[in-house]
């Protein structure tokens, strides 16, 4: 049955002009999975920092990265220890065993500044500035916050990997792409990457160079490593800083610009996005590969869009199919949203979505 129904949505929606990914999407996708080909057997490690009531988003998030992923996922999953028993008992009746594992980490801070790290920003947010400290044995990694959705397969933003040139050590998008409702262009009070800062929600790290790099600085003539720079940045800046170790990882890069390799918008698209207007046109162009749900807007009502699409991953069952089940439904409530003004581009939310449901079905047709 799925596989009659996966050949009959192929075949319907090939032709379908609006649907059809424009050239850079063309030569974007043909990059990748020449990646892919070239690198058959790696294993894709995806980590996420978990605390108070973040249990649901998170397992939500990692449903994403399953339902269109190609090649094997590792999730590193660094939460509060009240909750490994309920994550446990959720990743365990997964389907897919064998593509996907996981392990759980306890929140660790370095002793000798733990509780100072554990009070910034939010609890366990600065966890993430650790990772490359902590798994010492993974080569890359891909960090995203909980409210984080998944629109096309990881594989995808895995294989930037291979366009980093020889500096870049990590991969992030711009906070804003419109200086004018910018925040760190009108109020930081501290250097900032680019002219509207980074934001870390979607981080992709090849951590063995950033174990290996001396970062410069603005504390010392003397380069620093990042197990060594950590903790006298956020002393020189404690005072000066909002959004924590996003923040720090702005001054970095501020001072180290070589090592970043920034990606398009649309790999991290936010409220910000759409809220005051459109302004990622990467995404009008080819729709939204990842989805960033910050400010809680998965479970207000605010922005009816975002928590439309999450509510339709969240509820979505891997025996079901993706079409009748998934993408038919949430279009129509999609619909419903056109009186904001993130419900205006509605079509942006499903446009990549789309794409990543023919070529999964064209892959299961396959075999």
């Amino acid at each position: 049955r799925c596989k009659s129904l996966s050949v009959s949505f192929w075949n319907s929606y090939w032709m379908l002009p609006s649907d059809v990914c424009g050239m850079n999407c063309f030569w974007e996708a043909a990059f990748r999975y020449d990646y892919m080909k070239t690198h058959p057997s790696e294993k894709m490690h995806l980590a996420v920092v978990a605390c108070g009531e973040r249990l649901e988003e998170t397992v939500t998030m990692l449903r994403s990265a399953i339902i269109f992923s190609i090649k094997p996922l590792q999730f590193h999953i660094f939460a509060e220890d009240q909750l490994h028993e309920s994550f446990k008992a959720i990743l365990d009746d997964f389907p897919y065993e064998g593509k996907v594992n996981y392990t759980l980490y306890p929140i660790t801070f370095p002793t000798e500044s733990a509780a100072e790290w554990k009070k910034l920003f939010k609890p366990c947010a600065s966890q993430r500035l650790f990772l490359p400290l902590i798994l010492k044995n993974v080569d890359s990694l891909l960090y995203v916050d909980t409210d984080i959705l998944f629109l096309r397969p990881v594989d995808d933003i895995w294989s930037f990997l291979g366009k980093f040139n020889s500096t870049q050590i990590a991969a992030m998008a711009p906070e804003h792409e419109e200086p004018r409702i910018g925040w760190y262009n009108r109020f930081a009070r501290h250097p900032y990457y680019g002219v509207t800062g980074i934001n870390s929600g979607v981080m992709l790290m090849n951590m063995t160079r950033i174990r290996r790099k001396y970062f410069k600085n603005d504390m010392t003539p003397v380069r620093l490593q990042w197990r060594e720079i950590l903790m006298p940045l956020l002393k020189k800046y404690k005072l000066n800083i909002t959004w924590g170790d996003q923040d720090l990882l702005n001054i970095m890069f501020f001072h180290n610009p070589e090592s970043l390799y920034v990606f398009p918008c649309q790999w991290n698209y936010r409220p910000d996005h759409c809220i005051y207007g459109s302004n990622c046109k990467e995404a009008e162009e080819d729709g939204i590969f990842i989805l960033h749900g910050n400010r809680g807007v998965y479970h207000d009502d605010k922005q009816p869009t975002f928590r439309a699409v999450y509510e339709a991953i969240k509820n979505y069952s891997f025996e079901d199919d993706l079409v009748h089940s998934l993408l038919q439904p949430l279009e129509l409530k999609l619909q419903k949203t056109m009186h904001t003004y993130c419900g205006r581009v509605y079509k942006v939310f499903i446009k990549q979505l789309t794409q990543s449901i023919r070529d999964l079905y064209a892959r299961r047709s396959k075999g």
